[in-house]
């Protein structure tokens, strides 16, 4: 998908959040490493765009030492967490390029909840590639899409730096 795709696909996503977080007092925005840090950028930037009102934290979540496949890969290269504030009672947005299996999304809830209670806890994806294997589903996304398994959907900002496109890989 080209920038100006994404970016409809990233305004549909934020008029929906919007819709269902009007009159909220505080929402945190939460990227997964590294992809969805980049999808919760270009959304945040848009949420000040459409609702300066809303007060919008955000951060940046690491999963490595969440994962259920510790096992299999014992050293996950470690990124950086940064959780703007105190999650107890906060309505919390975990964003993330693509989902499939629901693992990785798995590992971020648990992340999450060390950090406070929140209100609420949602999703948001850019792409849905279904095939889960665990009964996770996203609240807002941007696009629903049916891959061969042998593919992989990559998200890049562009080199002016402004807005992300999308391109598939083989594996």
């Amino acid at each position: 998908r080209h920038a100006p795709q994404v970016q409809d696909m990233i305004h549909g996503m934020v008029e929906s959040i919007v819709a269902f977080h009007q009159g909220e007092a505080r929402l945190a925005l939460v990227g997964i490493q590294q992809k969805g840090v980049l999808l919760a950028e270009a959304i945040r930037r848009r949420l000040e765009e459409v609702a300066p009102e809303m007060a919008v934290h955000f951060g940046e979540l690491d999963v490595g030492l969440y994962r259920d496949d510790l096992a299999i890969n014992p050293a996950p290269e470690m990124k950086p967490t940064i959780i703007p504030e105190n999650l107890q009672d906060v309505g919390v947005v975990i964003v993330d390029d693509v989902i499939q299996s629901g693992r990785t999304i798995r590992a971020a809830l648990d992340a999450i909840l060390d950090f406070g209670r929140p209100r609420r806890i949602q999703l948001a994806v850019l792409f849905d590639r279904g095939q889960r294997q665990l009964p996770i589903q996203p609240d807002y996304v941007g696009e629903r899409v049916d891959l061969p398994s042998d593919r992989f959907i990559v998200l890049k900002t562009l080199e002016e730096g402004e807005g992300l496109e999308v391109y598939l890989t083989k594996k």
